[in-house]
């Protein structure tokens, strides 16, 4: 297991799982909207990053349609493999401006900060709903 994914596991494990998937479906369509402003946003300064952005809200459309929660369009796979897709996306999103030849760029800090954002609210939520959890992230 590569380090830095064994990293990733252990800090994850720690954090309290304190989002519901009623939540983090909200979380899903505001990181889709983010990145399709974001998309527009670049399109003057820069072609690769807008594209990039653009492509993210794609993946991000993707998870979210076909997942079995509420926010989900069509159930194809469970909550527990979206966050696993979501997961690979925060690290792949991440690592989109050295990929794609923008790393030095200012928009480059856009996608770290989304990756790191998806990092750490797929690390805080419960993807497993076997003991009810009330918090104040919870949206009824």
């Amino acid at each position: 297991m590569p380090l830095v994914t064994k990293a990733v596991e252990t800090v994850s494990n720690k954090l309290p799982k304190i989002i519901s998937p009623r939540a983090h479906a909200i979380f899903d369509y505001a990181q889709m909207g983010i990145f399709i402003v974001m998309g527009a946003f670049f399109w003057k300064k820069n072609k690769r990053a807008s594209v990039a952005a653009f492509c993210c809200a794609a993946a991000e459309a993707t998870n979210v349609l076909l997942t079995d929660y509420p926010g989900g369009v069509k159930p194809v796979f469970s909550f527990e493999t979206h966050g696993k897709i979501d997961a690979a996306m925060a690290g792949a999103v991440a690592s989109l401006p050295n990929l794609l030849g923008f790393a030095g760029e200012p928009q480059a800090k856009h996608f770290r900060i989304r990756g790191g954002v998806m990092a750490g609210v797929t690390a805080m939520t419960r993807f497993k709903e076997e003991v009810p959890f009330e918090s104040e992230f919870d949206v009824a």
